[in-house]
């Protein structure tokens, strides 16, 4: 892959994100990984297992993606998460809108792309929902007031004299600082995963916390690997994330001849839907499945909406967010996590109140 990245970055961008993507796919699929449904586990019943694999996917990312960017393998730096700009506000807001976006749509981008790849028609409607929500965020009927969101509230650290929003930065920026910054987010998400959830005595959620952390891990090497500032288009140093890409993945289907190669990210939706597939028809539970009732296609319909407005707003999902840019150790990741966990939490309120 090394050799493939030197000699053609785009094809080694396709490849190796549908090969990342059709293994984060068939992982969640036979872990049951889901940031929504381990909330959802904690918070109804008080079961934390699976939030427990969701914890370990992140410390996992955090150590994976530090140790690439302290041996010059990728510099994350050069990633968005890392902009000097820390959109305090539009993290929260949009943190709390895909939060509650997730839980109505029935699960995250990343659980929907699985469940679509199973025959879940409702995860189709959902992602395409999802994809024109986004889009509209970044660029059309919404960008307006998302610019003025930042423009007015995001806080400028280049005043500051501050390079990036990263912890490590932001305490001193020397190799012990990365250290301690790293130490400050994975230990108590080890410690959750560990004691609280009990991932040790788990191995499908062990192994799930693992293989995802592992896959955001190996995004940020290859295109790490492939990015080279004298390039006509480099290539931004990214790993997993699945609200834009979704709608990548759909504009590339649509204007193929005129964009070329898919790229990274819309190369990872095609994978997950490949991997899913592939799992599902292995384990022998592919079958299609269509809304229940009209409230049921509502609130999956407000849910796709939420989740592309919140999640361009945020910068990511909970996969984007929650694993990918907490492994850079970025503010605005760490407000975003949060508010993505408590939009859920007051989305699983108002759903039980209304039962």
């Amino acid at each position: 892959m090394s050799a493939l990245t030197a000699a053609s970055p785009d094809t080694a961008m396709t490849i190796g994100g549908m090969l990342i993507g059709a293994i984060f796919g068939a992982v969640v699929h036979r872990a049951n990984y889901c940031t929504m449904g381990a909330i959802t586990d904690w918070w109804t019943c008080g079961n934390a297992a699976r939030l427990g694999a969701v914890a370990l996917a992140a410390a996992t990312a955090v150590v994976g993606a530090q140790l690439l960017d302290a041996y010059a393998v990728t510099d994350l730096s050069k990633s968005i998460y890392l902009s000097p700009r820390i959109n305090w506000l539009g993290a929260l807001i949009g943190g709390l809108i895909f939060g509650a976006g997730m839980v109505y749509a029935g699960g995250c981008p990343s659980r929907t792309l699985v469940r679509t790849g199973g025959g879940d028609l409702r995860g189709v409607i959902t992602l395409i929902v999802m994809a024109i929500a986004a889009y509209a965020t970044i660029s059309g009927v919404f960008a307006a007031t998302r610019i003025t969101i930042d423009t007015a509230t995001a806080i400028d650290l280049k005043t500051r004299g501050l390079a990036t929003q990263s912890l490590t930065t932001l305490i001193g920026g020397t190799s012990g600082a990365r250290l301690i910054a790293a130490a400050i987010v994975a230990t108590p998400l080890l410690a959750f995963a560990v004691f609280k959830a009990k991932i040790l005595s788990s191995p499908r959620n062990l192994a799930a916390g693992l293989g995802i952390g592992i896959l955001a891990t190996a995004g940020w090497m290859l295109t790490g690997m492939a990015n080279d500032d004298f390039a006509v288009q480099p290539v931004q140093p990214a790993s997993l994330s699945f609200v834009k890409p979704v709608g990548d993945a759909i504009d590339w289907i649509e204007r193929s001849t005129a964009l070329g190669s898919p790229g990274f990210a819309a190369s990872t939706v095609f994978g997950v839907l490949a991997g899913a597939l592939l799992s599902n028809l292995l384990a022998g539970t592919a079958r299609f499945a269509g809304f229940e009732n009209r409230g049921d296609f509502m609130r999956h319909l407000g849910g796709a909406a939420a989740m592309g407005i919140g999640g361009v707003l945020a910068l990511g999902c909970s996969i984007g967010q929650g694993v990918t840019g907490i492994s850079t150790l970025a503010v605005q990741s760490l407000i975003a996590c949060a508010a993505i966990f408590t939009g859920a939490v007051l989305a699983l309120v108002k759903l039980e109140r209304e039962v």
